[in-house]
Formats: C-alpha cells, structure tokens, sequence
C-alpha cells in the first residue's frame, strides 16, 4: 500500500508560474548568493534586534546553512513541479488552464511551505512590503504576492486534510 499523498490542485500555468519563480529563488539562495542582496537579509532572522553586534554574529554563524536548507527546499519543490513545466506558448487555453492534481508526499510538505513563505519573503522585499498597511491589494505589483499567499493556505489546507 502506497503512502498517502498530500493532493493539491494547480491549473498547469500556475505550474509552470510557481516553478519559475522556485527557480529564480534556488537561483538567488545558491552556491554563488551574494549576502548583500536585501533579500538574503529578509531570509535571514534578526535574532537579537536589540543587540546589533550578537545580531550580526549569529547570522554570519548561522547564515550559510540557512541558506543551504532553503536550496534543498527548493529543489524538493522543483522536482515535484518538473511535469508541470512547459512552454506555455505553444499550449492551447485549454491545456494551460486544465487543472492537475499533485500529490506531495507527506514528507516533502515542509519544505514546500518553508518554500512557498521564503518567496513571498523575497517579493515582499522586492515590493518594499514591511507590513499589511504597505500591500496595496489593487496595485497588480503584487499579485504574485497575493497569488502565493493563497497557494500558501491551499497547500496548509491540504496537508491538514491529511495530517
């Protein structure tokens, strides 16, 4: 008997969306990151904001690993993606827009949502997005933002189904 999956819904351009931007994220949290890029520092706690200097010691202790945690994440989410990618060019609407089921083994369910909270730690840095009173829900700036908000609650709304 086969484990049970964690199942979610995705139409296949939002497939071939999500895994683009997991792309571009492995891109920036990989082997070659520069640690001066503002979005590095979202990703990385402020432990001691207080305490500039303990601050700045347990990044540089803890950073790299961090960071490395977050590329295996990635890459967990991008295998699962793979059979979504494609050139959404040559699709038909109908092709693009089918939705297909996904199956998450409950094993890798952390590491999409690590993934899927990292992103949109990254847009938001992107966007200059500090708080809810910076998000401006009908600039269409951030609709990539909202969008993986809401694959965020599908995807704990599933796991929780299961789990």
């Amino acid at each position: 008997m086969s484990e049970p999956m964690v199942r979610i819904r995705m139409a296949r351009v939002e497939g071939a969306q999500l895994a683009q931007l997991v792309d571009d994220f492995r891109d920036l949290v990989g082997a070659s990151r520069d640690v001066e890029d503002p979005a590095i520092g979202r990703l990385v706690p402020d432990a001691y904001p207080e305490d500039e200097e303990s601050s700045r010691a347990f990044r540089d202790a803890t950073r790299e690993d961090l960071l490395d945690r977050r590329a295996l994440d990635a890459d967990i989410v991008r295998t699962a993606l793979a059979g979504m990618r494609g050139d959404l060019a040559e699709m038909s609407h109908g092709e693009a827009f089918a939705e297909h089921d996904l199956d998450i083994p409950p094993s890798d369910i952390d590491a999409w949502l690590r993934t899927l909270t990292a992103l949109r730690l990254v847009i938001a840095e992107r966007l200059g997005i500090e708080s809810d009173d910076d998000h401006d829900p009908d600039d269409p700036r951030f609709g990539v933002y909202d969008w993986l908000g809401y694959r965020l609650e599908l995807t704990i709304d599933a796991a929780d189904e299961l789990l």
